[in-house]
């Protein structure tokens, strides 16, 4: 039993955090953009039995990662917890393989695009009588409890430059995408990761993303368009204090040559939208903008 799934890439501009005594209702709101980059999941089963239970193996891009697999892990324990996937599964052997299409720990998203491929890869291999929208909210969980991600899982789900109307997982956010009138390049270049667990559980930082992101997604709705959402992103990076003087650099040239530019949230990554694929900067990743979202292959 075989399945894959693609989750795309997702770098957000700009974010408020929303707590709430219920995990699926915790999350994020803000705005960012989903790129044609990004995760495939493949997932198997195979009939090697093991003694206590179903044994899980997981490798990223080939190889045992035990840092970077820890989300899949949590996102498996959820799904038993949830829909009891042993009783299905038995003593048999899951296989899971993530091929890494962008940097991990950088600001794309990486850990929801990971837990999403594992919880819709299950679901539809042992067919269980569940909705994709209850599946990616175990993807959702996994990120509140795992303190990786706020918003990327249903980010990555919408495709395109979301809207993160109300914060949540699937079927309980609200979310909406800008209309596009030409098709844009995601031109990126990683220096290296932030750990997201010591940012969004920080109260000073928390406070002062909640004060400068509060306002925003109310500035892009009155005019949606890429060249506000790049200037509130780099707004909000400056006015909370994440941005560096090396990532500042990146921003200044990609801002000559595309439609503007910020850092990613939350990475040490510059990002900008473009109408062509070029830049000057060494060892960009160019991307398109995945306007379908996570998807089975």
């Amino acid at each position: 039993m075989k399945c894959s799934v693609f989750a795309p890439s997702h770098i957000t501009g700009f974010f408020e955090i929303v707590d709430h005594q219920q995990p699926l209702k915790r999350g994020s709101c803000g705005a960012g953009v989903a790129m044609d980059t990004g995760v495939v999941t493949k997932l198997q089963i195979i009939d090697k039995e093991y003694e206590e239970g179903f044994r899980t193996d997981v490798k990223i891009n080939g190889v045992y990662d035990a840092k970077n697999a820890t989300i899949t892990f949590k996102t498996l324990e959820l799904m038993e917890k949830n829909f009891n996937i042993s009783s299905i599964i038995c003593d048999r052997t899951i296989l899971v393989d993530h091929e890494m299409e962008v940097p991990i720990g950088a600001g794309y998203g990486t850990s929801a695009a990971c837990a999403l491929g594992t919880a819709l890869a299950i679901a539809k291999i042992l067919e269980l009588d569940i909705t994709f929208n209850n599946a990616a909210s175990m993807a959702h969980l996994a990120e509140i409890e795992m303190k990786s991600g706020l918003g990327d899982v249903v980010a990555e789900v919408n495709g395109g430059i979301t809207f993160r109307l109300k914060e949540g997982a699937p079927g309980v956010a609200v979310t909406d995408k800008m209309i596009l009138a030409d098709d844009l390049y995601v031109i990126s270049k990683s220096l290296g990761g932030i750990e997201t667990s010591k940012i969004i559980g920080d109260p000073t930082h928390k406070k002062r993303i909640n004060t400068t992101g509060r306002y925003m997604l109310k500035e892009l709705l009155k005019n949606p368009d890429p060249e506000t959402f790049l200037k509130l992103s780099k707004k909000f990076a400056m006015e909370t204090g994440l941005l560096n003087s090396e990532v500042m650099d990146l921003i200044k040239i990609l801002e000559d040559e595309t439609l503007g530019a910020s850092m990613a949230m939350l990475g040490n990554t510059a990002f900008a939208l473009s109408k062509t694929p070029d830049t000057s900067i060494k060892g960009a990743m160019i991307s398109k903008i995945d306007s379908d979202g996570c998807k089975f292959l």
